[in-house]
Parts: C-alpha cells; structure tokens; sequence
C-alpha cells in the first residue's frame, strides 16, 4: 500500500470517528416527547361554547412569562371531566352565563418552572398584582406553591363564570402597572368575568371560597360557580374559589409532564 493510500484511511477513519461521537447527543435530542392517554382530550372537541383563557401559556401569571410545557393555548382534560364542564355549561347557558377556564391539565415542568419562581426570592416583578400582601418566602408554608399539582392528573381545573354576550379582554402587556388581585372588581386588570371578590390566582385568604369578607353579589357569583359544579361531580378546593376536580378521578396517583399542545393529543377524536 502507497504512502498516499494510508494517508487517506487514515483520514477517512478519523472523519468516521468524529461523525460517531457527533452522532450521540444527536440521538438522545430526538427522544420523543410523552404522549397523552387515550382518554385525555381538548375540552373545546367537548364543548367549543366554554370560552379559553389558558394564562399560563401568556405572560399574565403571576411568574411573568409563559410557563414551561404550555406550548398552545389549549385546555386539555380527561374525558370524564371535560363532559362534566359541558353539562354545566348547558345549565349555565340556559341562565345567561357561560364557563371560562383559565388553566386545566398543568404538566409536571410547570409544576417545576413554578417552584423555580418562588425559589428565586429576586423575582418580584409580579407581586403588585398576584401576592401583594404574601412574603415570597412565605410561599411554599402557606401552600400557594407546592413540588405537585393536582392539576398533572389532568382532571383539574381552574375556572370562573362569564355573563353572556362575552365582553373582550383587554389583552396584557408585560412591563405594564399592576394593580392588586383583591381591589375592587374596576380597579383590577379587567377581565370579562362576574365580580368573584379577587382576580384569578390570587395568593390571598380572601381567594377562599367562603371567606366571610366576601358579600353581597360577589358571594352569590361563588355560590353559583360552587353549586352548578358540585352538581355534575366537581369538587371544590376550599383555598381558591377557581379551583374544581372531578370525582372519582381517573389517575388519581399519577403526575403526566405531556406538553399542553395538539401533538400530545394527535389521533385522538
């Protein structure tokens, strides 16, 4: 064999080598992502007539940016629940109002980008708004943010009642002046729904469902929420007036990380 010739094996040997360790990592990103169950599906296939604001796939929560896993604005449920938001929303709209959800399945990385938040004590910037009157290191003790969400079980979700026609939101825009959760309903970010007594996602006891401060229409507003759900297999939890989960529920020790997108629920009717 020519010099020449065991140059350029040797050559086509080392460009072999480089593409073998290139090839690695190339192969661990293209991992697929999880897929939805079977019987997970987009609420809006249920009942398109519930309206959608899902916040966390917007800047307007109270962590300030879209949150991890929220890849479409899309509220996707197990199929129990989702049938029952639609029989109460058929009772609802017969009395003039409809439905709205603000968050339903929450994958597991949000969970996580969540606690990432409250653990860095720096990040403030949507206090004005979201917990005003709560020490951000008083948030993991006080329970407004935990490791798990029962929202990953997918038969959870955080939602409120809007008088029907539907007025539009004004949209949010980041860097804009906050104003408190708890304010009177005028002086909040707006939002189309009937006066609750606070905001969506407000850290604040006043969020509890029958926190004795909150009277007159405001406590009806709750109640009727409260009610129409409880009948069609809703359960409330006590702390936040948003927040509601079917039972018996399908996955009850099971945490999903699936991206809130179509993808995760490709194939499915």
């Amino acid at each position: 064999m020519t010099p020449i010739s065991t140059s350029l094996r040797g050559l086509v040997t080392a460009f072999a080598a480089v593409l073998a360790v290139t090839a690695v990592p190339a192969t661990a990103q293209a991992r697929p992502e999880p897929r939805a169950p079977q019987d997970f599906v987009a609420l809006r296939s249920v009942d398109p007539t519930i309206i959608e604001e899902m916040r966390y796939a917007t800047a307007h929560n109270f962590v300030g940016e879209r949150v991890d896993g929220y890849r479409q604005p899309l509220c996707i449920l197990t199929r129990p629940a989702a049938e029952a938001l639609h029989l109460a929303q058929t009772r609802l709209l017969r009395e003039g109002y409809s439905l709205k959800v603000y968050d339903c399945y929450r994958p597991q990385r949000a969970v996580d980008h969540f606690v990432r938040w409250a653990e860095d004590l720096d990040d403030q910037a949507m206090k004005a708004e979201f917990y005003p009157d709560v020490d951000k290191t008083r948030l993991f003790a006080d329970g407004y943010i935990a490791e798990k969400s029962g929202h990953s079980r997918g038969s959870t979700m955080d939602l409120t009642i809007v008088r029907l026609p539907a007025k539009p939101t004004r949209p949010y825009h980041p860097g804009q002046p906050l104003k408190s959760c708890f304010a009177p309903q005028d002086e909040r970010f707006p939002d189309n729904s009937v006066d609750m007594g606070t905001g969506y996602d407000c850290f604040d006891t006043r969020s509890h469902t029958l926190d004795p401060r909150i009277q007159g229409a405001r406590h009806a507003n709750r109640m009727l929420l409260k009610n129409t759900l409880e009948a069609v297999g809703l359960v409330n939890l006590p702390e936040e007036w948003w927040h509601f989960t079917y039972k018996p529920e399908p996955y009850p020790d099971t945490y999903f990380d699936f991206p809130v997108s179509a993808k995760s629920l490709a194939g499915r009717r």
